[in-house]
C-alpha cells in the first residue's frame, strides 16, 4: 500500500503513523481541507502521541538545523525564522541542576557569549540581577575573574578561549536542611523503634512514633516547596540570559541599550 503524499513533518513525530490512519487518509478524505480549527487538533493528538511514546533523541541521533529548516518550510515556516529560534536558543545557554532524591535542590545556567563582556555590559548586569532577585548581593573582581553574590546565588563571569562565560547558580540551603533533618529524625526514629522492641521497651513506641510524624512532616515540607521555588529561579535565570543575550545583540550591531 502506497504511503499517503503527506507533509515530511510526519517522520519527525516518531511512531504515530497507524495502520488505521493509512487507511483513513488512502481513502476520498485525502481531498478535504481542514480549518484552522481542526488542524490545531490534528497536530494537538500527534503531539500527545508522539510524547506518549516517552522516547527522547540524545543529541547524537537528534535533528540538525538544515533538517529542521526542512521541516519547517514544509509547514510554512521560513529557514530564516528557524535558523533565529535555534539562534536564540542558544544565546539562553544551558541549564544546569543539582539533585536530592530527585528534587532539584540547586539550579544554574551557563552561558558563553563568544565574546568578551564589556565594563558597561557588566556594570547592567549587576543591575538587573539586583532587580530580578530584589537583593543587593557583593560584587568582586579577580584579575579576568567577576562575580555578583547573594548568599548562595551566584553570577560568576569567567573567561574563555573565545571571550567570556556567565555562570548562574543557586542552592536552597534552607530546604534542603528541613530535608535532612526530617530524615535523619526518621531515621533516629526506626532505629529506636528496633531497640525498643528488641529490648521490651514497647511503652515507648508511642514516643518513637511522635518522632517519626515529626521527622516526616520536616521532610514534606522542604520536599513540596523544592519545585516552586527551582522553577522560579530556572525562570528568573532565563529571562537575565535573555536579556543579557538581547543587550550582546544590540552591541555587536551598534546600537546601544534601550533607556525608559
Amino acid at each position: 500500500m502506497e504511503e499517503p503524499d503527506l507533509p515530511d513533518l510526519l517522520p519527525s513525530l516518531q511512531g504515530i503513523r497507524t495502520h488505521s490512519a493509512e487507511r483513513y487518509l488512502s481513502n476520498a478524505m485525502t481531498d478535504r481541507r481542514f480549518n484552522d480549527e481542526e488542524v490545531a487538533a490534528i497536530f494537538a493528538k500527534a503531539t500527545d502521541v508522539a510524547r506518549a511514546s516517552q522516547r527522547q533523541l540524545p543529541s547524537s541521533e537528534g535533528l540538525t538545523l538544515a533538517e529542521l529548516q526542512a521541516i519547517g518550510r514544509e509547514v510554512g515556516i521560513t529557514p530564516d525564522r528557524v535558523a533565529q529560534a535555534a539562534a536564540e536558543l542558544d544565546q539562553l545557554g544551558n541549564e544546569t541542576s543539582r539533585r536530592f532524591l530527585g528534587l532539584p535542590l540547586g539550579v544554574g545556567r551557563t552561558v558563553d557569549l563568544g565574546r568578551r563582556l564589556s565594563d558597561q555590559e557588566w556594570e547592567r548586569l549587576v543591575v538587573d540581577l539586583r532587580e530580578t532577585f530584589d537583593a543587593r548581593g557583593i560584587v568582586r573582581e579577580e584579575g579576568s575573574f567577576r562575580q555578583w553574590t547573594n548568599g548562595n546565588l551566584q553570577a560568576l563571569i569567567e573567561p574563555t578561549p573565545t571571550g567570556h562565560r556567565v555562570r548562574l547558580r543557586t542552592m536552597n540551603a534552607g530546604l534542603r536542611a528541613w530535608m535532612m533533618g526530617g530524615l535523619a529524625m526518621l531515621g533516629i526514629a526506626a532505629a529506636t523503634s528496633v531497640a525498643a522492641v528488641v529490648g521490651g521497651a514497647g511503652s515507648e513506641l508511642a514516643t518513637v512514633a511522635e518522632l517519626g510524624v515529626v521527622g516526616a512532616a520536616m521532610f514534606t515540607f522542604g520536599a513540596l516547596r523544592v519545585p516552586r521555588w527551582a522553577r522560579l529561579r530556572r525562570k528568573q535565570m532565563e529571562d537575565v540570559a535573555g536579556r543579557l543575550a538581547s543587550a550582546s545583540g544590540a552591541e555587536s550591531v551598534g546600537v546601544g541599550p534601550s533607556r525608559p
